[in-house]
């Protein structure tokens, strides 16, 4: 990689590190609902909406609302973008804590789950939804390995066939090298199958094998369906057009013509001896079929088919998809070539063929492999810059993280290629050669893995989406005295001014008790510290006369003290104590 080049790639990638944020979506995010989270309603609702930060799609079954008594009351759920709605009967029991149980597939393929809490008249105990919102353990192990599998077919077809077009050497037997490229097909073919058919289980959170045929028919028909279905007629195709193009030229048979031996010591008679030459066969060049249409037309399916893949995943549902699309397919291509030549390199051209014929290869592969490499750079630093939207998500985002990770392993390889790089320059193709490449190969396989487990991990870009994700925590519970009974709603239980409390008076009859007076008081409590408790804003509301509402501020993390002191008449007044936790902020 030239000076000018390099400078250029850390001008794209800082500067678009630097660049400001944009608005960012994938994997999609709950951002409101209606009822609110943790909200108190006077009537049970006829529909009830949950919004997300992108469009999505339901999963069919996967959509709940669960009554305070258990039962399932919602109808058949409809999204108009990023607007799930659910429509609602109104349950036996209204009075008490719904929840609001959800399972969606986000723009970028990934289900997504969740769970909301409102409630009409009063909390009570919260209901439990039907179905877990998190992924089977089979299916988190089986969707990263299927997308290993996936690359590693990609890199088999690649890379062999590339040598196999242009590089073979006229005598070496390519029958393991047109194995290989067999072998990434199919390989390829059955990590998108297996995706197929776990898309359904990765979306209503059951098990791998719990996949019925009106759910994989259902996947089918989605646009993931289609996209992956096209990638699998792109692979047949290549499979019937790619091996003409790497198939040797056929050995060409001369004609047979007759030979004039002259003698230098002719018999007496003066005869010329002439033999006629058996037919011989020329050692023509054995090269490929060079059909430029056929060429032209595998290159084709080839770049489609690499666009199958930042189609399904984060790439989609980035800000610029044209840009993160199209670099997502250059960087898979750029990786493919190169690991690909690598694995060939080591599987069947570095021992047994000659030197001399080594020395004609490499080189022309080292300039090859160099600029895999640049593209791979490039098309990295882009997609990592648009998907982490600030220089802080690389240490502060799990994405980040193991991005890092990726890119010090990538340095290590980068090291060893240099290594080699300048062992072919310098003719030298001995064990040492040999060595480096399986060092190459090893750690590449290695970043392929950590590829396959970060397309599964939210970009950092969506961590603000996320901070301002609703997730239905608070803190409810009823507290008695002789006088009342006491119930209250908190949401959502954080640092700060914005907690809002919904309290509810009853009689010990459990009849509405409307209070004359309410105090609210909240003090930390720290053994090192002796605070007093703090006066809080609520007031009693006109309707329904036996509620009230106020908010809390907590200004430091830790365990509070609520203490609650209501006034029912001039002669009956009540103290009720609680505890509730503070999380640090983030």
């Amino acid at each position: 990689m030239t000076r000018p080049r390099v400078l250029l790639f850390l001008l794209i990638l800082f500067g678009a590190l630097l660049a400001p944020a944009a608005p960012a979506s994938a994997h999609a995010t709950p951002v409101g609902s209606d009822p609110a989270p943790g909200s108190v309603i006077s009537t049970s609702p006829s529909v009830v909406t949950v919004t997300f930060s992108e469009p999505v799609a339901p999963v069919a079954g996967r959509i709940q609302v669960i009554a305070p008594d258990g039962e399932r009351i919602n109808g058949t759920p409809t999204i108009d973008g990023a607007v799930l709605t659910i429509p609602v009967r109104k349950p036996d029991r209204p009075l008490g804590t719904y929840l609001i149980s959800f399972r969606v597939i986000s723009a970028d393929s990934h289900p997504i789950g969740g769970a909301i809490t409102f409630s009409v008249g009063a909390p009570s105990a919260r209901p439990e939804a039907a179905t877990s919102t998190g992924p089977h353990w089979s299916v988190a192990a089986a969707v990263p390995t299927l997308r290993f599998t996936g690359y590693a077919g990609v890199t088999l077809i690649a890379g062999p066939a590339l040598f196999l077009a242009l590089l073979w050497p006229p005598r070496r037997s390519r029958r393991g090298a047109l194995r290989l490229v067999r072998a990434g097909v199919a390989l390829t073919a059955v990590a998108t199958v297996g995706a197929l058919l776990l898309q359904a289980p990765q979306g209503s959170g059951s098990a791998a094998w719990q996949v019925s045929i009106p759910e994989i028919a259902e996947v089918l028909n989605s646009q993931f369906g289609w996209i992956l279905m096209a990638r699998l007629a792109v692979l047949a195709l290549i499979a019937l057009l790619v091996p003409p193009l790497l198939r040797p030229a056929a050995a060409t048979t001369a004609p047979a013509r007759p030979v004039t031996l002259v003698s230098t010591d002719p018999p007496a008679d003066g005869a010329v001896l002439t033999l006629t030459a058996p037919p011989a066969t020329t050692l023509a060049a054995r090269r490929p079929d060079r059909s430029r249409a056929r060429a032209v037309l595998v290159l084709a399916l080839g770049a489609a088919g690499l666009t199958t893949w930042p189609l399904t995943g984060h790439a989609v549902a980035a800000p610029m998809p044209w840009l993160t699309v199209t670099v997502g397919a250059v960087h898979m291509a750029a990786m493919a070539v190169w690991i690909g030549g690598l694995v060939t390199l080591i599987g069947f051209l570095l021992r047994g063929v000659h030197r001399r014929v080594l020395g004609r290869i490499l080189p022309v592969w080292s300039r090859w492999a160099a600029m895999s490499v640049l593209w791979l750079a490039i098309a990295g630093g882009i997609q990592s810059a648009v998907q982490l939207g600030s220089v802080a998500a690389l240490w502060n985002t799990g994405y980040g993280r193991l991005l890092l990770a990726k890119l010090g392993l990538l340095a290590v390889v980068l090291g060893f290629a240099a290594l080699a790089r300048k062992l072919v320059l310098t003719a030298r193709h001995g064990t040492g050669l040999a060595r480096t490449v399986g060092v190459e190969v090893v750690a590449t396989v290695v970043i392929l893995a950590l590829s396959a487990v970060l397309v599964q991990v939210d970009p950092g870009r969506t961590a603000g989406v996320k901070d301002g994700a609703i997730t239905g925590k608070g803190a409810a519970e009823t507290l008695d005295s002789s006088i009342y009974a006491l119930q209250f709603d908190l949401y959502p239980v954080e640092l700060g001014e914005y907690n809002t409390v919904h309290a509810f008076l009853y009689a010990p009859s459990g009849a509405p008790l409307r209070a004359a007076e309410w105090e609210l008081t909240a003090r930390l409590l720290d053994e090192n510290l002796d605070l007093e408790a703090v006066e809080q804003e609520i007031a009693p509301l006109d309707s329904p006369a036996h509620q009230a509402l106020g908010s809390i501020t907590f200004p430091l993390p830790g365990t509070y003290e609520l203490a609650f002191t209501i006034r029912v008449d001039d002669l009956n007044r009540a103290t009720v104590k609680t505890t509730v936790t503070v999380p640090p902020g983030k």
